[in-house]
């Protein structure tokens, strides 16, 4: 269930960010969205392999991105993008800390 919720993060930060690049021409948006998704592509990757280091980057990185969102949200007042991806990284991050495997 980890694996799975991190690859499905991963990929749509970086669908994401391509959208957010597309849309409004953003390059924040379309670096941060491939590398944060990157990233939690490579963490899943990891957690499959089981190497312990995988799940403590996903958990880590969706609590830093949640963090990010919940700013966004806090300054632009707008649910999309930034209200309904601080709901996606606290679902993910709620499935990540969990004792269910």
């Amino acid at each position: 269930m980890k694996i799975i919720a991190t690859l499905i993060y991963g990929i749509l930060l970086l669908v994401g960010g391509i959208f957010g690049y597309i849309k409004a021409k953003s390059k924040p948006s379309l670096i941060s969205g491939f590398i944060s998704g990157l990233l939690l592509l490579i963490s899943g990757v990891l957690q499959w392999q089981q190497i312990s280091v995988g799940l403590i980057l996903a958990q880590i990185l969706t609590l830093v991105l949640a963090i990010v969102f919940a700013i966004r949200l806090w300054k632009t007042r707008k649910f999309m993008p930034a209200g309904l991806m601080l709901m996606v990284s606290v679902a993910t991050l709620v499935i990540l800390v969990s004792t269910i495997s």
